[in-house]
């Protein structure tokens, strides 16, 4: 007995090949010379015996699948079992993609069955083919689908359609449910069905405990197979006799609700439960036409639409929500009765599943999440690029490919930074620049843009903070103008510089660095803090003029990071800070990920506590300013600089609240 067999590299046909292998006789397999290595490395795998395995090279899309005179007189006569399951099962596929596999496909394999004079053909269909029927299917109904507006529903039922009407060979017909990994091993090789949910669920994961209880949403009943069932049962199925002519439905004869589906995923993937669930149709009394006017509001449009793109869920799949056809499978439970092929509970092997998903196909293990990957052959400005946090940032960035920017006042210094970096074998200019001169900011984007075109990323680094209480500085105005004029309006002028350019090419990135203080309302920074915190409330209101854009902005809230900034201020040097390169990394994570706000959680509860608490944060506040003198260099005392040490209480503080300016 020999088969043939199309669509063996596929998800099912590999296991269905596999079946035939335990049986005797020769398995030809249809494979496009393009697709031999694919097949070479699935039969490998499988451990196939390449003895009983003939690779008959051809192609769907081309009448007869493309096979020689030759191969046809070869093969006519041979070929007992034909089986069709090269297709496209694919939501998101185009119209003429579908029209050509799964329509075209089917007629040239029907045709080229015929004239091999196989003994029955054999074809994989799939529920698809009843559309979006409203009640019970039954595997003898076929003309009474609704709903086949999608290409993918309607494809799949006209080819159906194709082998009901053949009349030069016998056939069978099987109608797969939702096909998910195999049940043993969890295997599968693309993202499709309730997989589209994974990334939603895994997220829900990362964000709450798993004993929080999560909204969701209920919807109809959808039928899901484990891989192996569909192909263990087709196998068994083929080989009964007197079946010419019927159709086989391979679905699971007590389907689940959405909802129940996904928190058997959920409890798989140790995410929080929806146990508070919504049932989609209860909006069906909403009429038609006011649903797709709210639909296509832009705003509507566009929040659903960046929804559905971090979760990587097509728009596509959200019709099936609601899906209303129930499988009858009564023919096929007979023909499968003795047999021990039943479908498994979804519940025994959905863990399975997850484990192969997060292991291999998780969308985030193909992201290139390196610095090089995001930096390389792209043109970087640093300000204050020659020390500190600046310079080791440089140093990141020139080392993974960019052409690198570094900007500060001292020459020398600067000079000195970029001749380093070019020996380790980077590309870095240096341009020294008075960032808080309005128009050596202007002259220092003319050059810039003249001689590299463009900036991708901008990382507003430079800065200056000044450490004094509001009473020390009643006279001292200039502390406030001088801090504004660099932190603000310097950084500023840098960003209004270079944006238009940004915005013509779509795509740019501005990374700010602030201050932890801005979420702390440190006391006696109020110069330095309101300044960070002008350029904060500028990137929050450019965020949502210019996101949709391409421009994107990244505000790092930095704690404490010992530079030269905070040496005028000797008690820093007994309290916890971070180092340039701790605070380098903070910047390489805003460039890699783009995220809107970098800050640790010291940073954001206290910002939390503030805003639910004023009073009692107010009073935490203020026990630090009184805990927390000016220094000698604030107060104007050179003489006491030597003799400035921090208490116990003080260190104490400063560790507890690690990372805060004080």
């Amino acid at each position: 007995m020999s088969y043939f067999v199309t669509g063996a590299t596929g998800f099912i046909g590999r296991y269905l090949v596999g079946n035939l292998l335990k049986r005797s006789g020769t398995v030809y397999v249809l494979v496009r010379k393009d697709s031999q290595k694919k097949f070479d490395a699935i039969a490998k795998k499988a451990g196939w015996d390449m003895k009983r395995v003939t690779v008959v090279h051809g192609d769907m899309t081309k009448p007869r699948c493309g096979l020689t005179p030759v191969q046809l007189r070869t093969l006519t006569g041979k070929v007992k079992h034909f089986f069709h399951l090269a297709a496209i099962y694919d939501l998101t596929a185009t119209r003429e993609a579908q029209q050509a596999a799964n329509i075209d496909g089917t007629q040239h394999a029907l045709d080229l069955a015929a004239a091999l004079k196989a003994g029955c053909f054999h074809h994989t269909s799939s529920i698809a083919a009843a559309g979006l029927y409203p009640g019970i299917f039954r595997e003898d109904m076929f003309d009474e689908a609704e709903g086949l507006d999608d290409p993918y529903l309607r494809t799949k039922h006209e080819s159906e359609g194709l082998v009901r009407n053949e009349k030069r060979i016998k056939w069978r017909i099987y109608r797969p449910g939702m096909v998910v990994g195999h049940s043993k091993t969890g295997e599968i090789d693309k993202i499709d069905g309730p997989y589209y949910f994974f990334t939603l669920i895994k997220k829900l994961r990362e964000l709450l405990p798993q004993w929080v209880p999560v909204l969701g949403i209920e919807g109809g009943r959808i039928n899901i197979v484990p891989v192996d069932f569909v192909a263990d049962a087709m196998d068994y199925i083929a080989h009964k006799p007197k079946l010419d002519g019927h159709t086989f439905h391979l679905t699971d004869p007590e389907p689940m609700r959405v909802g129940e589906v996904l928190n058997i995923f959920c409890r798989a993937g140790h995410a929080p439960e929806m146990t508070m669930r919504i049932d989609a149709r209860m909006f069906a009394f909403v009429p038609g036409s006011i649903r797709m006017a709210v639909g296509n509001l832009p705003p509507v449009k566009r929040f659903i639409g960046m929804l559905l793109r971090d979760f990587k869920i097509p728009k596509e799949v959200l019709k099936f929500i609601t899906y209303p056809t129930r499988f009858d499978s009564r023919e096929t439970e007979r023909a499968l009765k003795g047999s021990g092929i039943a479908v498994p509970r979804l519940d025994d092997y959905a863990w399975r599943l997850w484990d192969y998903w997060e292991r291999h196909l998780d969308p985030d293990l193909f992201i290139d999440r390196s610095l090089k990957g995001k930096v390389r052959n792209k043109v970087v400005v640093i300000t204050g690029g020659s020390s500190g946090i600046g310079l080791s940032t440089a140093q990141r960035v020139a080392e993974a490919g960019a052409t690198t920017i570094i900007v500060a006042r001292g020459e020398e210094e600067l000079f000195k930074a970029r001749d380093e970096m070019k020996k380790a074998g980077g590309k870095v200019f240096a341009y020294t620049a008075d960032l808080a001169d309005m128009a050596d900011c202007d002259r220092l984007v003319k050059t810039v843009l003249d001689e590299h075109g463009h900036v991708d990323v901008l990382i507003n680094n430079a800065g200056r903070s000044i450490r004094r209480s509001i009473e020390l500085s009643y006279d001292r105005f200039h502390d406030f103008e001088r801090t504004m004029q660099l932190n603000y309006f310097g950084s500023l002028r840098l960003i209004m510089g270079f944006l238009p350019k940004m915005t013509e090419r779509r795509k740019g990135h501005i990374i700010n660095i602030s201050s932890i203080g801005v979420l702390a309302n440190s006391p006696r920074f109020s110069a330095y803090v309101a300044s960070k915190a002008a350029l904060d409330a500028f990137s929050r209101c450019a965020q949502g003029e210019l996101s949709g854009k391409g421009i994107s902005f990244t505000t790092v809230n930095m704690p404490l990071v010992k530079t030269p900034m905070i040496a005028p201020t000797k008690m820093y040097d007994s309290v916890p800070t971070l180092s340039p390169e701790e605070a380098a990394d903070l910047l390489v994570k805003a460039i890699i990920e783009k995220p809107s706000r970098i800050a640790t959680r010291l940073g954001i509860f206290a910002a939390l506590v503030n805003a639910v608490a004023p009073k009692a944060y107010e009073v935490v506040m203020n026990t630090a300013f009184e805990l927390f003198p000016d220094s000698a260099a604030a107060k104007g005392d050179r003489k006491a600089l030597k003799d400035e040490s921090p208490s116990q209480e003080q260190i104490a503080f400063a560790a507890l609240m690690r990372g805060v300016h004080w």
